[in-house]
């Protein structure tokens, strides 16, 4: 769910656009009033402030013009303790009446913002909060603002099997002048990538997904990918994106073409009996990495070195198989990652007494 990750694919299906003429202070291709949010799911950051929300309730993602582009005075740190506590004390509610649904870097600013839900099941309102480098707690407008929107064609039903709605929007990203989107459909085939140009004034088809899962033993196409990041393979873009129980794919971007169904390349079997939650791509010592947290199996730093080599898994595998990694001890708990610079990250980690911390980490 991130702002570090890179361009992608072609691939969006039957969007409704949000358009109608702006004044002259109005961003190309925005309109100023209420993007009338329902959730406030994964976030990601394109340039000059532009924040983008999954509205995963509302199967659309919204861009907002935050304003937020003045630099930190200083690189720094970010560090909030039981920062859960904190954002339900602004919101007037208790840290069990709210979920924190991501946390991403504006690189414009160096800023956390923080994707709430205040309350619980249907009736959860969406809340956006802002962080800065003294930990200082501010509410993002999500009326009476800058936005523009585009709803996503087929979105599952919210009683749907599997993660129902909450699955239409599992991951997104700002790269190039597109905003990416995972996620699933009510379709045949429904785990999906969607591409948006933007400003929103194109629409076309998706592209389908299907891999061979080898923990299952065979194709999947319901799994939608949790988390994603994009990476060149010789030069060459592709898709690394991380599924349930725990696949590790590489998919070529020149693949995707609208209304395509593509098979990606199943190069990791990372364990099962987990979810992966975040991931970000850096460089360490002249070599690329993968970092990855999970819900069972702890933080994965993963070598690139050799993907475009890798051998594709297509047979059971009984837990791992394939692209190695190593486990960061040292973290431990963490449900949310952002790249702040080149030798930094950002955290979310859950304390052994249920405490949400926001910390700053050296990338290892």
């Amino acid at each position: 769910m991130r702002s570090h990750r890179l361009a992608l694919a072609a691939l969006i299906g039957g969007t409704c656009l949000a358009t109608a003429s702006f004044a002259a202070d109005t961003p190309a291709g925005m309109v100023k009033g209420n993007p009338e949010l329902k959730s406030a799911g994964p976030l990601a950051f394109g340039p000059n402030g532009l924040l983008l929300i999954g509205d995963t309730k509302g199967a659309a993602i919204v861009a907002i013009d935050t304003g937020d582009t003045t630099p930190a005075p200083s690189k720094g740190t970010l560090k909030v303790e039981s920062i859960n506590e904190k954002v339900a004390s602004l919101l007037g509610t208790t840290a069990k009446s709210i979920m924190i649904n991501d946390v991403v870097i504006n690189p414009a600013s160096g800023k956390a913002y923080v994707a709430v839900s205040r309350g619980t099941g249907p009736d959860a309102a969406p809340a956006v909060v802002r962080v800065d480098g003294s930990g200082k707690l501010e509410l993002v407008a999500l009326e009476d603002v800058n936005y523009a929107k585009a709803s996503l064609p087929n979105p599952p039903a919210a009683n749907a099997p599997r993660g129902g709605r909450a699955d239409a929007i599992t991951d997104l990203a700002f790269v190039d002048g597109k905003v990416y989107v995972a996620g699933l459909s009510n379709e045949n085939f429904a785990s999906r990538l969607l591409a948006i140009p933007y400003p929103f004034t194109e629409s076309g088809d998706g592209t389908s997904l299907e891999i061979y899962h080898g923990a299952h033993g065979g194709l999947e196409t319901r799994s939608p990918v949790r988390t994603f990041a994009a990476y060149k393979i010789k030069g060459e873009p592709h898709l690394m994106a991380a599924y349930t129980c725990t696949p590790l794919v590489k998919i070529p971007v020149a693949s995707l073409k609208a209304g395509a169904h593509v098979k990606g390349t199943t190069v990791a079997e990372l364990g099962n009996r987990n979810k992966p939650l975040d991931m970000i791509v850096y460089e360490r010592g002249g070599k690329d990495y993968i970092l990855m947290a999970n819900s069972s199996r702890g933080v994965m730093k993963i070598p690139t070195e050799g993907v475009d080599k890798a051998e594709p898994i297509t047979s059971r595998v009984a837990d791992k198989k394939g692209m190695t990694y190593d486990t960061i001890d040292s973290l431990k708990g963490v449900e949310q990652l952002d790249k702040l610079d080149d030798q930094h990250a950002v955290i979310l980690v859950r304390k052994d007494n249920g405490a949400l911390n926001i910390e700053t980490i050296d990338l290892p």
